[in-house]
């Protein structure tokens, strides 16, 4: 017997979904939680560098605290996000 083609596939979700789009599905999770996390670092660390700038800072010490602050908050959205998605597939 015949193993299951694309249209007839049990899981409605992925009716019609080649290998490579299913794969590319279940894993856009996790690439937008590893975007989310250099944009945040990157975001803060230029927000910390203008503000250095700004003042006239000789020393970086708000890049310093904007690269830490994005790196907590995109390690937090990061855990999140993949921590969370492995309980839903429960």
């Amino acid at each position: 017997m015949p193993g299951p083609s694309d249209r007839e596939r049990r899981d409605p979700e992925t009716k019609g979904l080649s290998n490579l789009a299913e794969g590319y599905r279940k894993a856009a999770p996790y690439m937008g939680a590893s975007t989310t996390l250099v944009a945040s670092i990157g975001l803060f660390a230029w927000a910390g560098h203008w503000l250095d700038g700004k003042l006239g800072n000789e020393t970086p010490w708000f890049l310093l605290l904007g690269s830490l602050l994005g790196m907590v908050g995109g390690f937090v959205s990061f855990f999140r996000t993949v921590l969370g998605s492995g309980k839903k597939d429960r």
